[in-house]
């Protein structure tokens, strides 16, 4: 384990003393807006089933690299990746690391919209140093991953289950689309030759493929009857399990055992995890009365090992007594911190978990439960030292309607919580949450001396279904002043200056920024919208336009917003003659959630008002912000304008 180490710190990835061993007059000094615009300097660390190999992207000196090396050893893959949007780094057995990448794709005539953000998947062979990209070689294929079902190793040979586009042969012999539904494809991961393995349709979610490469079950939803189903096999087959839910369908994976599939079914009261016999026969309700966040699947045989819940610190429970009384172990080793399980071996000897939290701008760690020891690997923010991280916890208020409310509250390095300036950062979503993590919006604002507070409004999730539901139709109401009532209460307390307040967010919480001084008056001396929705009535149509007028998607926002006699009253685009603080909208051409028109025409009507505006048009960026360039540009932006118009004490 030593020796990976070793390789690590030499490719520039670690530093855990240089790094840290700044002197208290640095340290007193906010690290520059860039330190927390970057991309991360170490992500999508992995373990691979043996516990042999750590796969990783990291920066070496300025460039970023896919690494993959064994743990005692050379580096086996060392590939620049660049700006490439990775977003997921996993295994298939050992021989085999599957890198998923988007890019933002025109798409054509063919398509109701004209971009969308596109996966592709390349496939590494380690040690062979090999590589493919899924469906390249075939012609009458889409480049393009549409959902992964999993591997399998059958007989000696490893093989990827993947969701593909299939072009149709005219009587030219030109390839053309007939239909943008996936299909099922086995794919050697050797070779990239593929066979296919299962029709899809219009109405196909998703499939279960078992150990041995067999279709066991898939899963459909039809959108004009809101009707949800679970079948044996690849196509026909017994009906396990169906249902109505008007805002989509089941997810299916493998049970505890190989004859069972475990179905993830929503319902008026909550999702419920419930394992059907895949030769039929009545569901067994899985006996946990909490919410589960994320399930937890062996890599080598697909069955559920475990789950961790939803909390403001997650809890996990391994159904093996061994395997659970070892990651309890991990997560006691970090006492204070926020931990995440991230992966791990097959006999859970070796685990890679991260940290956040206090004094901890995020840390990856080889957990080695043999030696009892537990190594940095890197840090997601190298540049940022621990006494530069701000505090953070968790706080609660009643909101004026009695419900309470929870979020996360930031503040500056060494500041006393007393008369701050603060800026208010709902999370986006709106069905999300924030926890008490290293968040880089919210500290490179407590870096400058703010507090900030992330609000968990109502309609946030993992606080229930009621919580959620108490969201329905109160997008610019109730969930509004849940945000105004989180200040009015730190006002109260004396931690913060109401009259020093501005409200930033991004998508949904773009959308309450410019509800906070377009809807709301008085209360924020600044708003900054970041791909935020301005014309809620328009994100309905642009949902129709992706998916048609009858779809699970437009139903949800249609119930979260309310009814469209109402929208005209907490439309922002409508009340902007009324914005009563200047506005800073920041949105990226290549978005595909939010689209782009929804900043602009924001912009011009604050324009015609005769309002203050600025805005900042992000070229080539994403809704994620997935590009470091126009990341700091947007950040760097939105802290020049908050302290222009709300500035911080001079003080730090």
């Amino acid at each position: 384990m030593r020796n990976v180490l070793r390789f690590v710190r030499a490719m520039g990835v670690l530093g855990l003393c240089s790094l840290w061993a700044i002197s208290e007059a640095v340290a007193a000094q906010p690290p520059p807006v860039e330190a927390y615009g970057k991309l991360p300097s170490l992500e999508q660390v992995s373990l691979s089933p043996s516990g042999n190999r750590l796969a990783m992207i990291a920066v070496v000196g300025e460039e970023r690299r896919l690494l993959v090396t064994p743990l005692s050893g050379k580096a086996e893959i060392a590939a620049k990746v660049g700006a490439a949007k990775v977003r997921s780094v996993d295994w298939a057995g050992d021989d085999h690391l599957l890198v998923e990448i988007s890019k933002t794709t025109n798409l054509g005539f063919d398509f109701d919209v004209s971009k969308a953000e596109l996966s592709l998947l390349i496939v590494f062979g380690v040690p062979s140093g090999k590589s493919f990209i899924l469906f390249e070689k075939q012609k009458y294929m889409a480049k393009m991953l549409e959902g992964d079902f999993g591997s399998a190793k059958i007989g000696e040979h490893w093989y990827g289950f993947f969701g593909g586009v299939t072009y149709v042969m005219s009587r030219d012999n030109e390839f053309f689309l007939d239909n943008t539904y996936p299909d099922l494809y086995k794919v050697d991961l050797d070779s990239g030759d593929i066979k296919l393995a299962a029709h899809g349709s219009e109405s196909t979610q998703g499939w279960l493929v078992g150990a041995d490469g067999q279709v066991l079950a898939r899963a459909s939803y039809e959108q004009d009857h809101k009707t949800w189903r679970v079948a044996t096999g690849p196509s026909g087959g017994k009906l396990l399990a169906t249902g109505e839910y008007p805002f989509g369908g089941v997810e299916i994976a493998a049970g505890h055992t190989r004859d069972t599939v475990l179905v993830s079914r929503p319902t008026e009261k909550g999702e419920i995890d419930e394992e059907i016999p895949l030769a039929g026969g009545p569901p067994v309700e899985v006996p946990d009365d909490e919410i589960i966040a994320r399930h937890y699947h062996d890599r080598l045989t697909g069955l559920w090992i475990g789950y961790s819940t939803f909390d403001d610190q997650p809890a996990y429970k391994m159904f093996d007594t061994l395997a659970d009384k070892r990651v309890a172990g991990a997560r006691k080793a970090f006492p204070g911190e926020t931990v995440r399980l991230d992966s791990w071996s097959e006999d859970f000897n070796r685990m890679i978990v991260f940290t956040s939290g206090p004094s901890d701008s995020g840390t990856y760690w080889l957990v080695d439960i043999p030696s009892g020891g537990a190594d940095p690997i890197g840090y997601e923010y190298r540049s940022i030292a621990p006494e530069q991280v701000g505090p953070m916890k968790m706080i609660e208020w009643k909101a004026r309607d009695g419900l309470i409310i929870h979020g996360v509250l930031s503040l500056p390095p060494g500041r006393e919580a007393k008369n701050l300036p603060i800026v208010v950062l709902p999370h986006g979503g709106p069905e999300a949450r924030d926890y008490p993590v290293f968040d880089w919006w919210a500290q490179a604002f407590a870096s400058r001396g703010y507090a900030v507070l992330q609000p968990n409004f109502r309609g946030s999730s993992d606080y229930g279904v009621a919580f959620r539901d108490a969201g329905f139709g109160q997008w610019g109401r109730k969930m509004q002043t849940d945000l105004s009532d989180g200040l009015a209460d730190l006002a109260r307390q004396g931690v913060v200056d109401p009259k020093r307040a501005c409200i930033m967010g991004a998508s949904y919480g773009g959308y309450a920024a410019l509800a906070g001084v377009t809807v709301q008056q008085g209360i924020y001396r600044c708003a900054v919208s970041v791909a935020g929705v301005s014309d809620p009535l328009g994100m309905i149509e642009y949902s129709k336009e992706k998916a048609g007028n009858v779809n699970a998607g437009t139903r949800y926002w249609e119930k979260f917003m309310g009814p469209y006699s109402g929208l005209a009253q907490v439309s922002p685009i409508k009340l902007a003659s009324s914005a009563d603080a200047p506005i800073l909208l920041v949105h990226g051409k290549d978005d595909t959630i939010v689209p782009f028109g929804q900043s602009d025409a924001m912009n011009r009507a604050l324009i015609a008002a005769s309002k203050p505006v600025e805005f900042v048009v992000l070229p080539h960026e994403d809704h994620y912000l997935s590009r470091e360039e126009t990341r700091i540009q947007m950040l760097n932006a939105a802290v020049a304008f908050v302290e222009k118009y709300n500035p911080p004490d001079a003080a730090r």
